[in-house]
């Protein structure tokens, strides 16, 4: 159903990928946005248990495109480090592919609403407060994910390879 990555040397191991969503902060989400055009936005998200959560407004091209057609694309940019030299960047990601929900069921919402402020302002004072005056005035959203794919450059790959190779002769 998804396409195998080519490059296959350069396929992230899935706990390193799920390690990257787990760290990041934000991401951008492709939808299919209007009349065609695919729409992509950057948003802050927090990962668990298989799924990518987010909130957004309760009206907008988000929610409208996610009324359309719930399938989504979701992409993380761990490094990008940029080498003029070699004419590259030395980049890790991971894209995932899945279907995104608007959480109705309360228990869940807040639930979404508490990790993701937790994420983000852990420790803070007024954090129950935040989630009760936003309740009503935001949505949450769920992307389960059917399937993940983290990628790195191929310097990468071979800096690994080599380290582990002058490892096993030492």
């Amino acid at each position: 159903m998804f396409r195998e990555m080519r490059r296959k040397r350069q396929l992230l191991p899935q706990e390193e990928s799920v390690a990257i969503l787990e760290k990041m902060t934000n991401g951008t989400l492709a939808l299919h946005g209007d009349n065609g055009y695919p729409y992509a936005v950057p948003l802050s998200y927090f990962y668990a248990d298989g799924k990518i959560y987010f909130h957004c407004a309760k009206i907008g091209h988000k929610v409208d495109a996610i009324m359309q057609n719930n399938k989504v694309s979701f992409c993380v940019v761990e490094q990008d480090n940029i080498k003029p030299a070699e004419f590259t960047t030395y980049f890790r990601s991971v894209i995932v592919f899945g279907k995104a929900y608007i959480l109705t069921d309360e228990t869940e919402k807040r639930m979404a609403m508490t990790l993701l402020v937790n994420k983000y302002s852990f420790g803070e004072p007024g954090l129950s407060d935040e989630i009760a005056k936003s309740f009503n005035h935001l949505l949450m959203v769920k992307i389960d994910i059917e399937h993940m794919t983290g990628k790195e450059a191929i310097e990468l790959v071979r800096e690994k390879e080599k380290f582990c190779t002058s490892e096993k002769t030492s």
